[in-house]
C-alpha cells in the first residue's frame, strides 16, 4: 500500500498532502464566502493556519520532550514529519471560535472554512486508515546478507520487526543511518533489518566501515522486490511489524529520533 506520491526523486506522504488540499479548501472558500459579503478573510485565515501548524508541531514536540531537548535545534527540522494533527485543528478551532466575537462579519467564512478543512481533513484520514492494498503480511522473501549467505525475512518474526529501506546515494536515508543504529541499541527487543536497494555487497560494506556504522541486519535487494511488496519506490522508506509479521505502519521519508519512537511505541505494547 503506498503511502506517498511519487514524482521521480521526490516523496510526497499522502497525509501531508491530504493537510495541504483540507487547509488549502478551508482558505478559498473561507475567502469566497467572505468576499461575497464584502468583507477579506485572508489574513485572518492565514493567521488560523500559523496557528494551527505551529500548534501541530509544538504538541509533538511536547510529547516527545526528552528526545529534543537532547537536540533543540531539531525542532526545526520539520522534514521528521512531526506533528499532531489533531491538536492543530483543535487549537485551530478555538481561535477562531476566540475570534468570532470581535469579527461579527467574519463569523460565517470564518466558520465555513473551518468546518471544510476539518471535515475534508477526516474523511481523508478515514479514506487513508481503510485504504485496502497487498503485502499487509511479512514478504516469503529470501535476501542475501553481506557475507552473501541467504536470510528469510520470515525468520525474524517472533518479536518486532523494522525493515529500512535504503541506499548510500539517498542523501536522506544517510542522514537518518545513525538514529537507526541508535534504536538498534536501545530497544534489543526489536529487529531492525536494513535492506539495501541494488548496490553492490562491496559497495555497502566499504560504505559502513568508513562511516564506523555497526549495523545488524544489513540485507542486499538488488530487484527492489521488498519495496514492490508494498507499493513502495521511495527512499527512504521504513516498514513497521509486530511480533506476528503484520505491518503496523509504514513512513516515507526520514526518520527523526522522536518520529521512530512514536512509530515504535504500538510494537512494544
Amino acid at each position: 500500500m503506498n503511502q506517498a506520491l511519487v514524482l521521480g526523486p521526490l516523496a510526497l506522504p499522502y497525509a501531508m498532502l491530504l493537510l495541504f488540499v483540507a487547509a488549502g479548501a478551508g482558505l478559498y472558500v473561507g475567502e469566497r464566502i467572505a468576499r461575497k459579503a464584502g468583507v477579506t478573510a485572508e489574513p485572518v485565515l492565514w493567521r488560523t493556519l500559523l496557528v494551527g501548524l505551529l500548534s501541530a508541531r509544538l504538541v509533538f514536540v511536547w510529547e516527545f520532550r526528552a528526545v529534543y531537548l537532547a537536540d533543540p535545534l531539531g525542532i526545526l527540522d520539520i522534514r521528521d514529519g512531526g506533528w499532531s494533527p489533531t491538536a492543530g485543528f483543535v487549537v485551530a478551532w478555538l481561535y477562531v471560535l476566540g475570534r468570532l466575537g470581535k469579527l461579527p462579519l467574519l463569523r460565517k467564512p470564518l466558520q465555513v472554512a473551518m468546518l471544510t478543512a476539518s471535515l475534508l481533513w477526516l474523511a481523508g484520514s478515514v479514506a487513508l486508515a481503510v485504504r485496502p492494498g497487498p503485502g499487509q503480511e511479512m514478504p516469503a522473501l529470501v535476501l542475501p546478507g553481506l557475507d552473501g549467505h541467504p536470510v528469510p525475512l520470515h525468520g525474524f518474526k517472533g518479536q518486532p520487526v523494522v525493515i529500512n529501506l535504503w541506499a548510500t546515494w539517498c542523501p536522506p536515508c544517510v542522514r537518518e543511518m545513525p538514529v537507526l543504529l541508535q534504536a538498534q541499541a536501545d530497544h534489543p527487543g526489536v529487529h531492525f533489518v536494513f535492506v539495501n536497494q541494488a548496490e553492490a555487497p562491496g559497495k555497502v560494506a566499504a560504505w559502513l566501515r568508513a562511516r564506523n556504522l555497526g549495523l545488524r541486519n544489513v540485507l542486499l535487494d538488488d530487484t527492489g522486490r521488498v519495496g514492490a511488496a508494498f507499493g513502495q519506490r521511495a527512499l527512504p522508506t521504513t516498514l513497521f511489524f509486530d511480533a506476528q509479521g503484520r505491518l503496523v505502519s509504514q513512513r516515507v521519508g526520514e526518520l527523526s529520533a522522536a518520529t521512530l519512537g512514536e512509530r515504535l511505541r504500538p510494537l512494544q505494547r
